[in-house]
Order: structure tokens, then C-alpha cells, then sequence
């Protein structure tokens, strides 16, 4: 088997892959390059190799250069950088072509689904932004207690925060303080303008010696293994300590106001959760007197909606495994009685639900997706309307097939450049019976 590590040769760039990379190919071997864009050609250096039949490299020199090159707009996301900004190199419409080229060739590859794609912006400020849209941010501290971010594919703190995803002031004097060292810090700009920072206790260390890059992954079983075990030891409850702020977020959509804990999920764009929740509203299109479901729901920003359509002969069920989260939604839905906001796992609740059959189920699962067994439990309900939400455009089409397979359709689809400069992106489909 062939083992390119540290080698530096010249290649030619296809299309975008699922991950922030283009897919080239070098002497029969296919190559995943970061900091290209299709049709370049580049300069490209190894930076993994597990000797199958592909690699990972990095385009150090651009050879010939695409026209939707421009400038990178994040000093810390080039090669040897950070793992922050994928696309910071393109420009805002070349990055959204690129997203809209990975979730068609997905859905097509994954659920036989053949449908013209656009990204479109989330809000009509950040359209032609990279940066400036960030309200939540969790960056790691080094050994010598400097916050910073992790060097892409690897346990290694880069003590750097000028990523510009934040919103501007977000971050100022965290790079000159000292904190403890192996914490976390998780820092909300909140709906009405105030910080949060919360410091996380370190995370119980992990089994495994590190490799060259500071990273403990030794092949792909092993890079899979270490992230399982290193997002299950983040997420593992930690001891806290609020530095700054309240340590509980304010936050508004649509007119209702929550209160939740900082370190608790909310979308991260400071535009996103309004505008999923009108989108969502709308496609769900519910009238008075009627039920609905609201899955993976949260603090309940989509339930809300969903309630206001139904009305108080209406009855909405939300069901979110997350104790905090419920506790903060039963708080911020309190005038809406007719909502039964339950802490269950979503899995557990299907298998046992009782009460009336959904016209409307609306599910924002993790990134990993639904699955076979949520989304069986779904269409059997034979609700009118399915609203699924994806984070991940890989899961996102493996489960939109699933429902297709489940006798529903496909009625509508939108991607939105939730997170400019990077990969990722949100996946909205409507499926109709």
C-alpha cells in the first residue's frame, strides 16, 4: 500500500466532496484536497494516509487559480490551520454553489432524488457576508490555559481567534486572559446584546497517545473512535463556572422571549432560528382544532408556532430527551397549555405515544438524522405534512429516502448558508401524501 504522507505533488481539482475538500486524483489514488475550489490546479501536500484508496492533502500553491477564488477572509483556516473556515478562500455565491453542488450529488447518490438545488443566505445581511453572523462559540484551552481552536482533524489547540465567524466585539479580551488549562470556554451573545462566558471544567482525559499532529487517531477506526469518545467526553456533564454575564441567555423569535442556560443549544447564526421557524409555520400550514408533533423539539421555538396555529382546542406534542431544555420551554410556553412539552427520548415516546393522530410532524433531530426506526414510527402515524430539519446533508438524504420509501413525497426543499465560510450548511424538506 502507498504511503504519501509529507509529499507534495501537483493536481488537478474536481468537484466538491462532503466535508469542505475537492476530489482529485494522483497516480490512480483518489485525493481529498482542502483549500482548493473545483477546476484548479494546485500544488497539494499529504497530510493523512492510512494507505487505502484515498488521501487527505492541503493545496499549499495555487498553480491556476478559479475565478470564484478571492482572498481567504479567516487568517486561521489555511494550510496547517484551523478546522473553522472550509470555504473562506471563495466567494459568498461561489460557496453556496459549492454547498448546493454536495446536497445534489447526496441525494442523488443516497435517496434517488434528482432535484435542482440553491443555497440561498439566511438573511438578507449576511447574504454577501463570511463572517459577523456567530452568537455561539466553545473554543478549547491549550495546556498554558490560552483559548483558541482545534487545528483541523486534531485534539491540538491553535491559541489564534481571529476567525471572523463571531460577531464583531464577541470575543474581545478572551485571548488575554489566562484560563484553566484543558477547560472549555462556551461564549452566547444573547437577544439582547449581553455576553455570556462560561468556563467547562477539563474533560476526563482520554485513553490513547497522541500522534504527530497532537491528535490520538491511528487509522480510520481509530479517528472514528476518538471523536466518539471525545464529543461523548465535551458532552458529558462538567462543572461550570459563569465568568462573565448571567450564564442564562436571553433569546426572541417571533415576538416570545426564552430563557436558557448559555451552554444550551440555539442555533448558532443569529438569524437561523426565526427564520426556520417562519418557514416551518408556514409549511406546516395548520389550522384550529388540529394536532401536531414536534420532535427533537428543544426549548420548543417550533412547537410555539405550531400552537399558535392549532389554538387552545388544538393540542401540540413536543418531545426532547434534554431535562434543561424542557424545563426552559415549559417556562418560555407557559400561556400555551394546549403544548405537552415532554422530556423523553424521541425513540422511547414513539414506541408508546398515545392521544390524536398528527396532521403535522415537525422533527429537528441531531446530525446523525432520524433513522429507521423515527422515521417507520412517523409515516405509520400517517400524518398530512412532514417538516424534517438536517444539520447534516448526508443523514438528511438517507432520511428524506426512507420517508419516500414510506409512500410520502417530496413537495419541497430549502438549504440554507446557515454557516458561511464552512461546509455546513441546514437542510429544510416538506414531504407531502
Amino acid at each position: 500500500m502507498s504511503d504519501w504522507l509529507g509529499e507534495t505533488f501537483e493536481i488537478r481539482l474536481g468537484p466538491p466532496g462532503h466535508g469542505g475538500f475537492c476530489v482529485g486524483r494522483h497516480e490512480g489514488r483518489v485525493v481529498f484536497v482542502r483549500h482548493g475550489l473545483p477546476g484548479e490546479l494546485v500544488r497539494a501536500r499529504v497530510t493523512e494516509d492510512t494507505g487505502g484508496s484515498f488521501c487527505r492533502a492541503e493545496a499549499v500553491e495555487i498553480l491556476a487559480a478559479s475565478a470564484d477564488r478571492v482572498p481567504s477572509t479567516c487568517p486561521v483556516s489555511g494550510p496547517g490551520g484551523a478546522g473553522c473556515c472550509d470555504f473562506a478562500h471563495a466567494s459568498p455565491a461561489a460557496q453556496r454553489a459549492l454547498k448546493a453542488s454536495v446536497v445534489t450529488e447526496l441525494l442523488h447518490r443516497i435517496a434517488g432524488i434528482d432535484r435542482e438545488i440553491s443555497v440561498e443566505p439566511v438573511s438578507e445581511r449576511t447574504a454577501e457576508a463570511t463572517g459577523g453572523w456567530r452568537t455561539r462559540v466553545r473554543l478549547p484551552v491549550d495546556a498554558e490555559g490560552r483559548a483558541g481552536t482545534h487545528r483541523y482533524r486534531s485534539d491540538a489547540v491553535l491559541p489564534d481567534l481571529r476567525c471572523p465567524q463571531p460577531v464583531p466585539g464577541m470575543l474581545d479580551g478572551i485571548a488575554e486572559r489566562v484560563w484553566t488549562p484543558g477547560a472549555d470556554l462556551v461564549v452566547a451573545l444573547d437577544g439582547d446584546g449581553l455576553r455570556h462566558i462560561v468556563e467547562l471544567a477539563p474533560a476526563p482525559p482520554q485513553r490513547g497517545r497522541p500522534d504527530r499532529s497532537g491528535s490520538r487517531r491511528r487509522g480510520p477506526a481509530g479517528r472514528r473512535g476518538a471523536a466518539t469518545a471525545r464529543r461523548a467526553a465535551a458532552h458529558a456533564p462538567r462543572a461550570e463556572r459563569v465568568v462573565e454575564g448571567s450564564g442564562r441567555a436571553v433569546e426572541y423569535v417571533a415576538g416570545r422571549r426564552w430563557e436558557l442556560a448559555a451552554t444550551a443549544f440555539w442555533q448558532a447564526h443569529r438569524d437561523a432560528a426565526q427564520r426556520y421557524s417562519d418557514l416551518i409555520a408556514g409549511w406546516a400550514g395548520l389550522s384550529a382544532g388540529e394536532s401536531a408533533w414536534d420532535l427533537y423539539s428543544g426549548a420548543g421555538v417550533f412547537a410555539a408556532r405550531l400552537a399558535e396555529q392549532v389554538g387552545p382546542d388544538g393540542t401540540i406534542l413536543a418531545v426532547e430527551s434534554a431535562r434543561s431544555a424542557v424545563t426552559d420551554g415549559r417556562a418560555a410556553l407557559r400561556d400555551l397549555p394546549w403544548v405537552d412539552l415532554r422530556s423523553e427520548r424521541v425513540e422511547r415516546w414513539l414506541g408508546g405515544h398515545g392521544g390524536p393522530a398528527p396532521r403535522a410532524v415537525v422533527l429537528d433531530p441531531p446530525r446523525a438524522g432520524a433513522g429507521k426506526e423515527v422515521t417507520a414510527a412517523v409515516t405509520a402515524a400517517g400524518p398530512e405534512r412532514i417538516v424534517h430539519v438536517g444539520c447534516d446533508p448526508a443523514s438528511f438524504a438517507r432520511d428524506l429516502g426512507l420517508y419516500i420509501r414510506g409512500g410520502y413525497q417530496l413537495a419541497d426543499l430549502r438549504v440554507f448558508d446557515a454557516f458561511p465560510a464552512t461546509h455546513h450548511m441546514e437542510c429544510l424538506a416538506l414531504l407531502t401524501r
